[in-house]
């Protein structure tokens, strides 16, 4: 799925534009035991809990793709005979009316979901869309439409202890100490199937995880009996140890302050572009910036080495999930720089008397702790 289809299904979780007839869940504690099961109408639920629900919803499609949303391919195999798909097509299919699919579907999430000692909530929604066909001028026409796109979608929320508060009460017109447990935002959830070129694609689904270095693979592995991507962190960790094993002593502060403003300059350039299609980098690519900068040929194919034995193959990559673009910092064993990316360069290194250095231009004002001070000798 690209952005403009993600952004595109997101709209739909708003009263009067999804075709959400119940909301189904369960609510489990730290035991994993069932506490109590979810099975509303939205048509009678008061329109500020019938909100709220949506908008839990609605953030199990939120976060950057490649990021905190993650493609999940299915194989062939998988569709044409597996539990896991045939699980997930029945609730599609059921529409999340048969209470026998539904609990076998929240067993595969309480058996495999590990949060610790938090309780949580598990939430699932049925929608269809008639989707709008769009003209020439790539504008949706409402009252013409393509296709019906039927899907699933699920998160899981932690459910928190709230603090012991004052609260008022109307009816007594009092405050009182008021206490109890509030659902959190979703930690996990996905969408199934994917939306992808405005239609169903079976073989896919979108998964979304709050946390970008957290993916909790042990759900996918129970749900989904496939392996997902790197997260952005592993990704990132991945693409630095390929560089710096392959390089090593080539790996210097000017080669990987050109690494940095290279990947930032596509960055920029791709958000400016307003292009919905994932950013990508090819291994190539990354090779190409290395030669750029005068590194040996031998080196160059060690990298690529790496990377085929890091990533895989003909793999591409994420540059927003390879540097911070929105900052460049430097770390010693004592010290931190952090410098506005675009200036980067202002930082060099040096050995001086046989000492390793790292220089910053000093020609404007300087503070210490917003102190105004002067350099010695000025």
């Amino acid at each position: 799925m690209n952005l403009k289809e993600v952004s595109e299904l997101r709209r739909r979780f708003r009263m009067d534009r999804n075709a959400i007839s119940r909301i189904y869940g369960c609510f489990v504690n730290s035991s994993r035991e069932i506490v109590s099961y979810i099975d509303e109408s939205m048509g009678i639920l008061p329109q500020d809990e019938a909100e709220k629900y949506l908008n839990l919803l609605k953030k199990a499609l939120s976060g950057k793709l490649g990021k905190n949303l993650i493609d999940i391919i299915f194989s062939t195999e998988q569709v044409a005979d597996s539990d896991e798909h045939r699980l997930l097509m029945a609730l599609r299919d059921s529409e999340l009316k048969d209470g026998e699919i539904r609990e076998e579907f929240y067993q595969k999430i309480i058996n495999s979901l590990d949060l610790g000692d938090s309780n949580y909530l598990i939430l699932l929604a049925y929608d269809t869309y008639d989707v709008p066909h769009k003209n020439k001028n790539d504008e949706m026409d409402a009252d013409a439409s393509d296709a019906v796109f039927s899907y699933v979608v699920c998160c899981v929320c932690p459910v928190k202890e709230r603090k012991v508060e004052l609260g008022f009460f109307p009816g007594d017109n009092e405050f009182h100490s008021c206490a109890g447990q509030i659902v959190a935002a979703p930690e996990l959830g996905f969408l199934f199937p994917a939306f992808d070129d405005r239609a169903a694609n079976i073989y896919n689904a979108l998964f979304y995880s709050r946390k970008t270095d957290e993916i909790h693979q042990e759900v996918i592995d129970s749900v989904f009996h496939t392996t997902a991507p790197m997260s952005a962190a592993e990704q990132k960790e991945a693409f630095q140890n390929a560089l710096s094993e392959a390089l090593g002593d080539a790996c210097n502060m000017e080669l990987v302050q050109s690494i940095h403003d290279r990947l930032r300059d596509q960055i920029e350039q791709y958000k400016e572009s307003h292009d919905s299609e994932l950013l990508e980098l090819s291994v190539s690519d990354a090779a190409a910036i290395l030669r750029d900068n005068g590194v040996e040929e031998e080196k160059i194919l060690a990298f690529r080495d790496s990377c085929a034995t890091q990533f895989g193959d003909g793999a591409t990559l994420n540059p927003a999930n390879l540097i911070d673009s929105s900052r460049f910092e430097v770390k010693t064993a004592d010290a931190t720089i952090s410098v506005d990316p675009e200036h980067s360069y202002l930082v060099e290194t040096r050995i001086i008397d046989g000492r390793k250095y790292l220089l910053i231009p000093a020609d404007e004002d300087i503070e210490v702790n917003g102190f105004g001070v002067r350099v010695k000798g000025e």
